[in-house]
């Protein structure tokens, strides 16, 4: 069952009730390359969704691209590196993929699984290696082997997991556009419903047939004897938002969790009193209906006063939360990763934890 993320769910958010991300005052580059940006994070994760330890470190990936002094610019040389996290620092390891001849320009964001010391990445092939500069997306994915060292190795070719967009999703293939305003077919976070274990991938989608450019979904592929096929989205935003971006799963406590990212401005224009944040629904099965939490959809929001501080959250199956130190008051850049949160759930409410010290995470 489609269910609908609606106008009156988002008018039903007050700044006064919304769970507010603490303010970031010093990003943090840790022991990350100064010349390089980083942005949309997630860890490796095991089949159950939590995040997996390797040779004493956990492994996570972000994307990255060389500062060029123009943070807009980073989405066209974006690539995905392995970062390594020990106690409250991150290292960045290199670029997770060697470099392929293939079909697409450059790496967006994705999810990592990790089973039977298999590490499979999942993630976006955006543009065409035919020309500079595309907005064209695809879900693809590979392959390594975790060797002693607790790092991949022998990468298989990257493939593509889907063919073409189905019936349920628009096109994301145009070569032109503009950021919040383009069609999505991206992120791909993989996911398996313990109450049979049917694997999914969620994604950031577009929904097909509408007459809003307001049109956001977040799909579903489901995989199955002859590999992934498109599914009904899980909820979509016609009318009320263009982005459902960083679309991902949880499972906790009986219930199913659905999160995204969005921002301000890709809500419809009547609806710009929405704070950038989390969002999420909850249902009792992956059939849905799907809930808004909190009554609205909101789970957390930047401050009032630091309305573009982060963005790109992840939740994993412990509920830690992480994203990207983006635009800061002083109208700088972070380019780092964001402090990690942890969130609680129960049932259809959805609070940020009240400690959360990094080290604990």
């Amino acid at each position: 069952m489609t269910s609908v993320w609606r106008a009156e769910h988002v008018r039903a958010i007050t700044r006064e009730a919304a769970v507010t991300i603490p303010p970031v005052t010093a990003p943090d580059r840790s022991r990350l390359d100064p010349g390089r940006l980083y942005w949309d994070m997630w860890p490796v994760q095991d089949a159950h969704g939590a995040r997996t330890v390797i040779a004493g470190r956990q492994l996570w990936m972000a994307l990255t691209a060389p500062d060029r002094g123009d943070p807009a610019l980073r989405h066209f040389e974006a690539k995905i590196h392995l970062i390594e996290r020990r106690g409250d620092d991150w290292r960045d390891l290199g670029p997770a993929l060697p470099d392929f001849a293939v079909p697409y320009e450059r790496e967006w964001a994705g999810s990592a699984l990790l089973d039977d010391g298999m590490l499979t990445l999942f993630f976006t092939a955006a543009g065409t290696s035919m020309k500079a500069g595309g907005y064209q997306q695809e879900l693809w994915a590979a392959s390594a082997r975790i060797g002693d060292d607790g790092l991949p190795h022998g990468w298989s070719d990257p493939k593509p997991l889907i063919e073409g967009y189905g019936t349920f999703y628009m096109p994301a293939d145009a070569h032109d556009g503009a950021p919040g305003t383009i069609k999505a077919f991206r992120d791909p976070a993989w996911f398996r419903d313990p109450a049979d274990g049917t694997e999914y991938l969620a994604f950031t989608a577009s929904l097909a047939g509408s007459d809003s450019a307001f049109n956001g979904a977040f799909g579903l592929a489901r995989k199955g004897p002859s590999g992934w096929a498109l599914a009904p989205p899980c909820l979509h935003s016609e009318g009320v938002n263009n982005e459902l971006e960083r679309a991902h799963l949880v499972f906790h406590v009986k219930h199913y969790y659905a999160f995204w990212s969005t921002q301000t401005a890709t809500f419809a224009p009547e609806l710009r009193d929405a704070p950038g944040g989390l969002y999420g629904m909850v249902a009792d099965s992956m059939a849905g209906p799907w809930r808004p939490l909190n009554g609205t959809g909101l789970v957390l929001a930047n401050p009032a006063d630091r309305p573009l501080q982060t963005y790109s959250w992840y939740v994993d199956a412990s509920l830690t939360v992480c994203s990207f130190v983006d635009m800061l008051p002083d109208g700088s850049f972070g380019g780092v990763p964001a402090p990690l949160l942890r969130l609680e759930l129960d049932g259809d409410r959805a609070t940020i934890h009240a400690a959360t010290p990094e080290t604990a995470l």
